[in-house]
């Protein structure tokens, strides 16, 4: 364990602390779950946007998986189905080139054929796999909190790999989403630790990061693109790999 080092089975000292346990974020911490939709967007949507050059479908890629998140949160508050919020992002990026995705039999058949490629493209990303690997070989459990609904990202995982992963907590779990406290001392229950001795891991600074240090864990920022945040004081990694080095 390089500079850690085990200081008795499952127990890791490590320059964030005392660690017994850590918990993971899923959507693009382990599942590289921008490469999923972006490119299976692209494959539904070429007909639509015959064409496009490479820097606009980046661009187009960018308002679905970026600038179009408060749909995502007003799913999270119950005011749109999941459905609802996929079709509403994919209709702004979709808007944004100025096609518009009718109603009724065209939007049906856009979104089906998107929920159906994007599982199709998932992916863990390369640093996951020797984490867990040295995790398992540290007698350290661990597990993943998201915020979406426990079974749509227990197939995620599995489709991705991440069979291992077997401790997940969803916003069903508990009826509540990150940065609820509640979401987080689950996972940490399912451990069976303290939430001072676990890990927190997650590429959303204020939901991960901040989050699960307000509710008494170990937050770490993953932060794979290197987003500047001047203001940030917590701990950051830009991967997986630094994180018990």
């Amino acid at each position: 364990m390089s500079a850690t080092g085990t200081t008795a089975d499952g127990v890791l000292k490590t320059r964030f602390g005392t660690i017994r346990g850590v918990l993971f974020d899923i959507d693009d911490t382990l599942v590289d779950l921008e490469y999923a939709m972006t490119t299976a967007l692209r494959e539904v949507s070429e007909h639509l946007l015959p064409g496009l050059d490479q820097t606009s479908w980046e661009r187009f890629g960018r308002i679905f998986t970026h600038e179009t998140t408060h749909y995502y949160d007003r799913y999270l508050a119950g005011e749109l189905t999941f459905n609802d919020q996929r079709l509403l992002r994919g209709r702004a990026a979709l808007g944004h080139f100025g096609v518009e995705l009718a109603d009724g039999e065209e939007a049906h058949g856009w979104l089906s054929a998107y929920s159906r490629l994007q599982p199709s493209y998932v992916r863990a990303f390369e640093d996951v796999l020797p984490l867990l690997d040295q995790l398992d070989a540290a007698g350290i459990p661990y597990g993943a909190v998201s915020n979406n609904v426990h079974d749509y990202q227990r197939a995620k995982l599995d489709s991705a790999g991440l069979e291992r992963v077997m401790r997940l907590v969803g916003t069903d779990t508990v009826g509540v989403a990150k940065p609820e406290p509640a979401i987080y001392l689950e996972g940490v229950r399912l451990l069976g630790i303290a939430p001072a001795e676990t890990l927190y891991v997650g590429d959303n600074r204020l939901l991960d990061a901040e989050g699960s240090t307000a509710a008494g864990l170990i937050g770490i920022w993953l932060n794979r693109v290197g987003e500047p945040a001047p203001d940030f004081s917590g701990h950051e990694v830009t991967s997986l790999s630094q994180l018990l080095g």
